[in-house]
């Protein structure tokens, strides 16, 4: 530490990398899914917020962010899963009460799905084969 006992710009990097050495992928993804949770609540006015806070849009983006992270890390949270689960519930009843009649989020319309990659052409080794 310098005259100021304040830490050096280099202690400070070996702090952080310490930090970041014992953090892990899922636990970064389970948080961001309680931060969509939390903020689709506040979105679906599912908690007492200020009406211009309220957005269908937003709800609708965090109901579909939650659906998509939520199978990577499913398995790992165990019984916590559930919990996820029942919220991602009462976002979708909310967003299902507030939207015009035939809003679909994103993901709940089959024709909007990717297309699956399709089959890689094996590479062209100029030998003749058979029926190709």
């Amino acid at each position: 530490m310098d005259q100021d006992n304040q830490p050096t710009e280099e202690e400070l990097r070996a702090a952080l990398e310490a930090e970041l050495s014992q953090v892990h992928v899922g636990d970064v993804i389970a948080q961001t899914i309680v931060s969509l949770v939390n903020l689709g609540a506040r979105r679906g006015g599912l908690m007492e917020v200020d009406e211009e806070e309220k957005d269908i849009g937003q709800l609708a983006l965090s109901i579909e962010a939650i659906r998509r992270l939520l199978p990577l890390i499913e398995e790992p949270l165990g019984e916590s899963a559930g919990q996820i689960k029942d919220a991602l519930s009462q976002l979708q009843l909310a967003f299902a009460q507030q939207a015009p009649t035939g809003t679909q989020i994103a993901g709940d319309d089959p024709a909007a799905a990717p297309e699956p990659p399709a089959k890689p052409e094996p590479p062209n080794s100029g030998l003749w084969v058979p029926g190709q």
